[in-house]
């Protein structure tokens, strides 16, 4: 996947949201950490919904993982909106994507430049950024 030069990278799972930057090249992305916001999970409305079948039999839906994808969203909307984003690749777990996917204001998604669906948001940023270039 192509990561332009100061893109931002967002790395998400269930309990962390790390907001970096591309200093490297389109091909060779070498990510640093701009931020990590402290985030207010207050939006809880997947446990409204039928979220997730199967996890909800199972018992693996976890409404505080949601919520705080929900917060993720909500915070990366607001940077878009406020022009303060550019373009941005999402790198999060397949459920914590899916649910930010919920709540992507129409800024963000135009900010969007790609999603990867894996559980990599621990992993050191040299990791990541070899998911973005196989991607």
């Amino acid at each position: 996947m192509k990561c332009p030069h100061k893109a931002h990278v967002a790395l998400v799972d269930g309990e962390r949201f790390v907001l970096a930057r591309n200093e490297g090249q389109l091909f060779e992305p070498k990510l640093s950490v701009v931020a990590t916001p402290e985030l207010e999970t207050t939006n809880y409305s997947a446990g409204v919904r039928d979220q997730d079948d199967a996890g909800r039999r199972s018992g693996s839906s976890d409404l505080e993982e949601l919520a705080h994808a929900a917060a993720v969203a909500e915070w990366l909307n607001g940077q878009a909106i406020d022009g303060k984003l550019g373009e941005i690749i999402i790198v999060a777990d397949p459920k914590s994507l899916g649910e930010m996917r919920r709540h992507y204001h129409k800024e963000l998604q135009s900010c969007l430049i790609g999603e990867i669906d894996k559980a990599i948001a621990n992993e050191k940023l040299e990791a990541v950024a070899q998911a973005i270039e196989r991607a």
